[in-house]
């Protein structure tokens, strides 16, 4: 009986927990659901389009008081070409005489002219063009999407670890350049490279006084420690070849950044070297120590005001001039009977104009 009693205890129990099982899921089961929490949606990509600039462009060159009883004078002047981040078109030229243009080293473009017998005279040779000119940015190197521009591999990338005249690659030079990367542990060809544009911006003034400025010479400018475009490129792309980081050199003219019209004064130039698994990396060392808020831009940037002319140094011309390779071409040179002439003037200027209002003409 005792048994009989337990057993019906139990089987209560288990009813009033069966029921209340029941009762509590169908509680949770009329309950409404919270709401599902939808992932937010994925941001889109930071896409920054370069900049650039349309402008035309005027390129005057005279040489004065041509020698009386010259046989041959002979004038060689650069035209700028295309280049990925540049459009020359409407390129025209006014000259009294015939000329040729050829192409010289590294894809050079040049206008030459030769006289037979000239009188003692003046010469006077225009060249103006169309240009558009695109911001150009290293993409790999920004956090921002910039378009990546899959360059051509430079088929001169063996004379892009080579010395300059005036850049010499010897035992001196490769010890600078160890120290410096030696003093910033870098490692990767890259973290070299920011350690001589770092070190050449924070330790050369731009300066244009006294003499020996201007030429590019890597000793003059380690000693002085002064210069301009040309003396900041020769210690940086004389430190990049030294530790086997080929860098290349480009001259052309700047553009005030105020869009508008008005002269040049001179020419500007600048670098990039080459890093694997990146490629060309834009680097503008004195324009960063001219304006120490772009120190960070100008390291895997060129702006768009400026415009290309010609690419490398100690350059021969065609057809080749008699005096020694030309230091950089950016002015007009000129001989007569194979003597440089030193009187040649030149102006440049020029005139921004609306997008797409260019010439599309080509001489």
């Amino acid at each position: 009986m005792k048994r009989f009693t337990l057993f019906l205890a139990a089987l209560c129990c288990c009813g009033l927990t069966f029921n209340f099982l029941n009762s509590t899921s169908a509680q949770r089961a009329r309950r409404p659901k919270p709401a599902r929490r939808e992932a937010p949606p994925p941001q889109a990509s930071s896409y920054v389009a370069p900049r650039e600039r349309q402008f035309e462009f005027e390129y005057k060159a005279t040489v004065k008081e041509i020698p009386a009883g010259a046989r041959k004078v002979e004038v060689w002047i650069p035209v700028p070409h295309d280049t990925l981040f540049q459009t020359i078109k409407g390129l025209h030229i006014d000259s009294p005489h015939p000329y040729q243009l050829r192409t010289a080293d590294y894809g050079n473009r040049v206008l030459h002219l030769s006289l037979d017998n000239p009188p003692p005279s003046t010469l006077t040779v225009t060249m103006r063009f169309n240009a558009v000119r695109r911001e150009h940015i290293q993409g790999r190197l920004r956090q921002a999407v910039y378009p990546v521009v899959r360059e051509p591999r430079d088929p001169h990338m063996a004379r892009w670890l080579e010395p300059d005249r005036l850049v010499p690659i010897d035992g001196k030079v490769r010890q600078w350049a160890q120290e410096v990367v030696t003093a910033a542990r870098a490692r990767t060809d890259l973290e070299k490279a920011r350690a001589i544009y770092n070190h050449v911006v924070s330790t050369v003034k731009y300066d244009k006084s006294g003499q020996g400025w201007g030429r590019g010479d890597i000793y003059y400018a380690c000693d002085a420690r002064r210069g301009n475009c040309t003396d900041f490129h020769a210690i940086f792309i004389g430190y990049a070849r030294a530790l086997g980081i080929p860098a290349r050199f480009a001259i052309g003219f700047p553009l005030p950044a105020d869009r508008g019209a008005g002269q040049v004064s001179g020419y500007h130039c600048w670098a990039e070297f080459y890093a694997e698994g990146i490629g060309w990396v834009p680097v503008d060392a004195s324009e960063a120590a001219k304006d120490p808020s772009r120190r960070e831009y100008f390291f895997g940037a060129h702006d768009e005001n400026r415009v290309e002319f010609t690419t490398g140094r100690d350059l021969v011309l065609n057809p080749k001039q008699h005096g020694t390779p030309l230091n950089y071409f950016i002015y007009p040179y000129a001989e007569a009977d194979g003597q440089p002439l030193t009187s040649v003037e030149r102006t440049f200027a020029y005139r921004d104009v609306p997008p797409n209002a260019t010439n599309s003409g080509r001489d």
